[in-house]
């Protein structure tokens, strides 16, 4: 009688524990559900939260000791502005952007940091486009110490695979640019589109497909005379990186910037398969704090521990206006410009990370907004009137 309740009892708790797994399944949405922007709140919080549970990843590792991030002395001052004719402040942007976390640096030091939606300072949260702001600072890493010789240098020099497709003939800096030329289609929502096709290479997860799927698109224009928002292009950006420093991109990353920075956490990035090309315009999973970090740096100039990890000048390019085919974009390499002295990164779903070097100041968001809308930083008019408000009161 007792092996047969203890039997019963194992049974049991297989059937429970499997059942345990299988919700917890069920509260994250996949990655076809999170672009069609069809996820519940909660699922959507639950999603953002566990990336790494979404796709295959690899580890970017910290260094042996974190970096304290000290709290200002000064009080956080009252935040108001104005926006489309209403008035609003600190609590009414966290409430009506569902703000799960969000954090103020100013001269390095915290002085504003809140968690909300249930996540806290160990949650890894999903940096959407964030990435490529991050990857673009990696190829600035990669001219720096040399293994990219020149933003010039044709795409084909460091990806061959490249060679003979709508890519031949275009250089390093108009991958940055995202003004190559070639074809490509953003619209998230769209299952015709490049960017949901390119989904469904990534759930196939065949390492390669992403590389023979952007070197099957057509030209559309001369490279350099068009500017298109393309998530595509950063695959092509990854692939560069990783080609000039024969280095996996999170491996690369831990080694210019997660380790020597003092990051508190270990992140993780979405990868095409188990040794597969790392997903550069997306996929990142990070704490609230070490993207702050990461912002931080950038404020600085790309100086970390006395020395630069970008060329000279890098941010000043790379957060700045470029002209295209004779039109002002205000897009640098992979950055939003947000004004004549601050730049930002910029994902779906209201992420954002403000940088302003002059002022000494980094904002980062992380959001859960119910719809994967534009990223384009003059999109959000809370986003910019929000910063815009911090930064004079912290001025």
């Amino acid at each position: 009688m007792i092996r047969l309740f203890s039997f019963g009892l194992f049974v049991f708790a297989l059937v429970f524990l499997s059942w345990s797994v299988r919700a917890a399944s069920d509260d994250l949405a996949n990655l076809r559900q999170m672009y069609d922007g069809t996820m519940l709140p909660k699922v959507e919080v639950a999603t953002f939260s566990n990336s790494d549970k979404l796709q295959p990843v690899r580890v970017v590792h910290r260094g042996k000791s974190s970096l304290p991030l000290p709290k200002r002395a000064k009080p956080f001052p009252a935040i108001h502005f104005d926006n489309q004719g209403h008035h609003y402040d600190l609590y009414d942007y966290l409430a009506h952007n569902r703000v799960a976390g969000i954090l103020v640096l100013k001269n390095g030091e915290i002085a504003f940091e809140d968690y909300e939606l249930g996540i806290g300072p160990e949650t890894h949260w999903l940096s959407m486009s964030l990435a490529k702001s991050i990857s673009s600072t990696l190829a600035g890493a990669a001219l720096a110490d040399g293994s990219i010789s020149s933003l010039d240098d044709p795409v084909v020099r460091y990806v061959p695979a490249l060679k003979g497709s709508a890519y031949d003939g275009v250089t390093v800096r108009q991958i940055l640019t995202m003004s190559s030329g070639v074809r490509w289609d953003e619209t998230y929502t769209d299952p015709k589109s490049d960017r949901r096709k390119i989904l469904e290479v990534q759930l196939a997860g065949k390492p390669g497909e992403l590389l023979r799927y952007m070197g099957s698109l057509p030209r559309a224009a001369p490279p350099g005379s068009v500017w298109n928002y393309s998530t595509g292009e950063t695959f092509v950006l990854g692939a560069i990186i990783e080609g000039a420093t024969h280095r996996h991109l999170p491996e690369y990353l831990s080694e210019k910037i997660w380790s020597p920075a003092g990051m508190e956490n270990d992140a993780t990035w979405w990868v095409d398969g188990p040794d597969g090309l790392a997903w550069a315009g997306s996929g990142i999973g990070a704490t609230l704090r070490d993207y702050g970090r990461f912002a931080s740096i950038a404020a600085n100039e790309g100086r970390l521990n006395g020395r630069s990890i970008v060329p000279e000048g890098w941010f000043g390019e790379a957060g700045a206006a470029h002209t295209i085919g004779g039109k002002t974009v205000s897009y640098g390499y992979m950055w939003w410009v947000a004004s004549p002295e601050a730049f930002a990164g910029v994902g779906i779903f209201g992420q954002l990370m403000y940088i302003n070097p002059k002022e000494h100041l980094a904002i980062v968001v992380l959001s859960a907004r119910p719809k994967p809308e534009d990223t384009a930083l003059d999109e959000s008019a809370d986003d910019v009137a929000f910063v815009t408000a911090v930064t004079k009161a912290l001025h």
